[in-house]
């Protein structure tokens, strides 16, 4: 059932990105939802067959997306500051 668990999360990370046509943070949000997702799968996955590489990569997979955050608020900030608006 964890596995599921997480598959869940990634679908919901990409049905975000799939219904939202305006909003830049809610695009962002949803692509965070998506690592998120695929760092749960697999860590279970690693758990499950008792391999220490997954979890290793899972820990990559944090500071991916730990940065892309970071690189992804700069960019709204820059756009919010010529367009005044963050709408799409």
């Amino acid at each position: 059932i964890y596995m599921e668990i997480g598959l869940i999360i990634i679908y919901l990370g990409l049905a975000g990105i799939l219904l939202n046509k305006s909003n830049m943070i809610v695009s962002i949000i949803s692509i965070e939802i998506m690592f998120y997702g695929i760092n749960y799968y697999l860590m279970t996955i690693s758990l499950l067959i008792q391999d220490i590489e997954g979890l290793i990569v899972s820990i990559f997979i944090l500071t991916v997306a730990a940065s892309e955050s970071a690189v992804a608020l700069a960019l709204l900030m820059v756009y919010f500051k010529i367009f005044k608006n963050i709408l799409l």
